[in-house]
């Protein structure tokens, strides 16, 4: 049987490249994206297409590649993403635009250019990254935490619509993982005069120390594997450690006034 042909948006670093690599090694045909090939003029881990999910023409034009390379496309991931913290009254209209730009509306976009292909094929999977903090606000976190759990939302939705297609959809969220995301962040400013100073300030590093002691993004690239060889895959996939995942069980049982109290604590707000 011929290699599953998969596509990786946001595949040159962190988790996506992760999966790709592990993926290649699986013997499935491989294409990661990046916005910009020319920062890239030495990888060689998979195949790489320019794309960026806010930019129309560069999806439909990396995707109309790829189709006339292999002929088809099996899997999708929806991994390119952006993070962003900062205090909402802070935070910049065009930041958090570019958040939902990247985050929310850029899969979609990716979903709608492959969908008439794996429509055609009678099948195919889009497994879209979300992540843990999509399922509570988050404080200072909150607009990621919006793109996210929309993003779920939509899979939601999308995969009750194309199931008499043959096509397949599913979350993955993760909790923190040791990749240069926070490189890559906007975060607000903290301000020496802002109300927000302190609170937004401890915040900040107590993100970053996550990130910084988060796992091994290859335990994303594990679950992404076992998904793909799954005949009918779940709607919802969670990977992490054991108390960010135990954190959505308490949320779903515990008082909300009760739940706030717990994160409030953990952040000592």
């Amino acid at each position: 049987m011929k290699s599953k042909v998969v596509l990786i948006t946001g595949g040159s670093s962190g988790i996506g490249k992760s999966i790709g690599v592990y993926l290649k090694s699986k013997g499935y045909i491989v294409y990661g994206t990046t916005r910009s090939l020319a920062k890239y003029p030495n990888f060689k881990e998979f195949n790489l297409l320019e794309l960026d999910v806010r930019k129309p023409d560069t999806i439909n034009l990396a995707i109309s590649n790829l189709i006339e390379k292999e002929g088809r496309v099996d899997v999708l991931i929806n991994n390119a993403g952006v993070g962003i913290t900062g205090p909402i009254e802070e935070t910049p209209d065009q930041e958090i635009a570019n958040a939902f730009e990247t985050n929310l509306y850029g899969p979609i976009r990716v979903i709608k250019a492959v969908l008439p292909t794996m429509r055609k094929q009678k099948s195919g999977l889009v497994i879209n990254i979300t992540s843990i903090a999509g399922f509570m606000g988050l404080p200072y976190r909150g607009i990621y935490s919006a793109t996210k759990g929309s993003l779920e939302l939509i899979t939601e939705a999308m995969r009750m619509e194309v199931k008499d297609f043959g096509v397949s959809m599913t979350n993955v969220a993760p909790g923190d993982f040791a990749t240069n995301i926070a490189s890559g962040r906007y975060h607000v400013p903290v301000l020496n005069d802002s109300p927000y100073k302190k609170p937004y300030g401890d915040t900040l590093k107590a993100i970053n120390d996550d990130v910084d002691s988060g796992g091994n993004p290859i335990n994303v690239a594990h679950l992404i594997f076992k998904i793909i060889n799954t005949k009918k895959p779940k709607i919802h996939y969670k990977v992490g450690d054991f108390m960010q995942k135990f954190s959505l069980i308490l949320k779903n049982i515990l008082p909300d006034k009760v739940y706030e109290k717990l994160l409030l604590n953990h952040y000592k707000l």
